[in-house]
């Protein structure tokens, strides 16, 4: 009869965690990613393309950043397409998880010394916005 209990414990103890982990795993699929834009004037697409952009990449993946788009100046070649007024020289979009995701990544020591390299070739606009949840 005691095995019985004890085992009837463990079990609803396991279904109880089983049960939180699925309800946690749910609300994770529902938050909507934060979405980082940055419009930037490239002032040297030589020295933003070799010098800051390999390792601000690095740097923005380490901290769940994922490139959805970039055109214009010092990048891929793809084009910023005017639809209304002026297009930005170069314009940058990244997916990330959620807000603290950006301010992580933007606070990071190791990136604000690559931003220092990248401001010698290029000013930056930059914001996020979140997305809308599904």
């Amino acid at each position: 009869m005691m095995r019985s209990r004890t085992g009837m414990a463990a079990a609803m103890l396991a279904g109880g965690i089983v049960g939180a982990l699925a309800v946690q795993a749910l609300h994770a699929q529902n938050k909507p990613p934060v979405y980082f834009v940055g419009e930037i004037e490239v002032t040297n697409p030589e020295g933003y393309a070799k010098e800051y952009l390999p390792k601000a990449r690095e740097i923005i993946k380490a901290h769940g950043g994922e490139l959805i788009a970039a055109g214009g100046a010092g990048g891929s070649g793809s084009q910023v397409i005017a639809v209304d007024g002026e297009p930005p020289k170069r314009v940058v979009i990244y997916r990330y998880p959620d807000a603290a995701a950006v301010q992580a990544w933007r606070h990071d020591p190791a990136y604000e010394a690559v931003r220092k390299i990248g401001e010698q070739f290029a000013k930056y606009h930059t914001f996020a916005v979140e997305g809308v949840a599904k």
